[in-house]
């Protein structure tokens, strides 16, 4: 008698709250879940490392170091990812940054910027660019809702250090945008990850 028999779904307004009259019931013997997770961070907390209020996870530059130095993060102690590919990804920077600090010490002791979501983008990963570490800096985002035919606009602030058009973006996909090393020298101030639609 505690056996699901069945779902009811039903259509959503813009707070993501079900319209009444517009459920649906389906009959199944089986419901299958696929939910958010939150990053488990009570080492990360017991470090000192600040938390993104965003990800729950730890503020990080580009290669994955925190704001403690020596302490770097990734996976999904950092960020929920949807694909193993960027797991991967992230944690060989992680490891390779890692490796170097614990040869040559930290590279985000000078000038940083910081990374930002603008409009429609719900946050941006890193949250700090140093100066100081060369190569293509691979920023990693999650829109906040479904948009069709829009671009990716990563700004500086007025001029379009890069754009990137997508033809659909979802909350539930995990994006990115690569900022350019030469790029990184010409930046005026703070850089913003935005959407047009």
């Amino acid at each position: 008698k505690d056996r699901v028999s069945g779902v009811v779904v039903s259509e959503v307004d813009k707070n993501r709250k079900p319209i009444k009259g517009t459920e649906i019931h389906f009959d199944c013997d089986t419901v299958l879940f696929s939910v958010g997770l939150i990053p488990e961070n009570e080492l990360t907390k017991g470090a000192g490392v600040p938390l993104s209020p965003k990800t729950r996870g730890a503020v990080v530059y580009q290669n994955r170091e925190t704001c403690v130095g020596g302490i770097f993060a990734c996976g999904n102690v950092l960020q929920v990812h949807d694909l193993v590919d960027f797991v991967s990804e992230e944690s060989e920077i992680a490891g390779v940054y890692a490796a170097d600090y614990v040869q040559n010490g930290s590279k985000t002791d000078g000038e940083c910027i910081e990374c930002k979501n603008g409009d429609k983008i719900s946050y941006v990963l890193p949250q700090r660019i140093s100066k100081e570490i060369e190569g293509d800096v691979k920023i990693y985002f999650r829109v906040n809702g479904t948009y069709e035919n829009c671009r990716v606009i990563l700004k500086s602030g007025d001029e379009t250090i890069s754009s990137v058009k997508k033809s659909i973006v979802v909350p539930g996909e995990m994006e990115r945008i690569t900022l350019k090393y030469s790029d990184i020298e010409r930046l005026n101030g703070d850089i913003t990850v935005a959407l047009e639609v």
